[in-house]
């Protein structure tokens, strides 16, 4: 039965993580052939995740426990940021770039800010945070295969929108909750942003459908998915998996957009995650230690 029930704990991991990635290709896919504008497509999004997880926050009998709306304006606020930049930076980036970007950018912001209020960091997490950085710059320089300016800022700016909503919603006892209530409290000026593309009818068929298969898909069902493994794995492997989002997203990018893989972007992506991966490590190192030698002490 264990191993019945681990086979299960990874299948859906795997899962959140594929939905995770399939964001950054919805959007990459529907922005870049035409199918929808940036607004609009950024507007279906929320509105159909904040539907999807209104109904499993029902289904879960969620508000009968405790009838409330999750989540704060300020988180709502970090999510709608993070949402609007996503889709711009998608205009002009590639799906594995994108993701790549985003994730180093909310790694950043939220190593950043734990040192801005007094974490100290070991030699493994000050290393493998300056080869994070080093390769993100590199990925940014200019040359033939470097990335569109614009595109990079604004996905840099996502990540730190995320690190922020990830960092508001830090220590939360219901995150699903939470999360449905962020994006519920988005819903309004979520349906002002489809109101444009519903009158000049700038978004087809297939855009729409893309972007609620985003919101609902993607990303309620996906958080909903996420939050219900969480609990199971240690905290290291939850960081550890979210590793594999950015690969995923340029393999998905070059199998259903035609996308190249430029070395440049194989090379950025192995200097970027590793560096993650390391500072990942040191933390779980100091912190493991950190707690033997308050058991010792005991």
């Amino acid at each position: 039965m264990a191993n019945v029930s681990a086979l299960k704990i990874a299948l859906l991991t795997t899962l959140a993580m594929l939905a995770f990635a399939a964001n950054s290709v919805l959007n990459r896919v529907a922005l870049a052939q035409g199918e929808a504008d940036a607004l609009t497509y950024t507007g279906v999004r929320l509105a159909s995740g904040a539907v999807m997880l209104a109904l499993i926050l029902a289904y879960r009998g969620a508000w009968l426990r405790a009838p409330r709306i999750g989540g704060s304006f300020a988180g709502a606020l970090a999510l709608f940021v993070y949402a609007i930049a996503f889709s711009y930076a998608y205009l002009e980036l590639s799906a594995g770039t994108g993701a790549l970007v985003l994730f180093a950018a909310v790694q950043i912001g939220m190593l950043g800010w734990a040192i801005f209020r007094g974490d100290r960091p070991g030699l493994l997490e000050w290393t493998g945070f300056g080869v994070a950085i080093i390769f993100l710059v590199l990925l940014l320089m200019p040359g033939l295969s470097a990335p569109d300016p614009l595109g990079a800022g604004l996905m840099v700016m996502a990540g730190l929108a995320w690190a922020a909503y990830t960092l508001i919603g830090r220590g939360s006892s219901a995150p699903l909750v939470d999360t449905g209530g962020n994006f519920i409290r988005c819903l309004p000026i979520a349906l002002l942003l489809i109101v444009p593309g519903v009158l000049w009818q700038t978004t087809s068929l297939a855009g729409w459908l893309y972007a609620m298969a985003s919101g609902a898909l993607a990303s309620g069902l996906g958080y909903a998915i996420w939050y219900s493994v969480l609990p199971r794995l240690e905290r290291s492997t939850a960081a550890y998996v979210q590793l594999t989002v950015p690969a995923i997203a340029a393999a998905g990018g070059v199998l259903f957009i035609a996308e190249p893989l430029t070395l440049r972007l194989v090379l950025c992506s192995a200097g970027i995650l590793g560096g993650v991966g390391l500072t990942l490590w040191g933390a779980d190192t100091r912190r493991r230690n950190a707690t033997k030698s308050g058991a010792a002490m005991r």
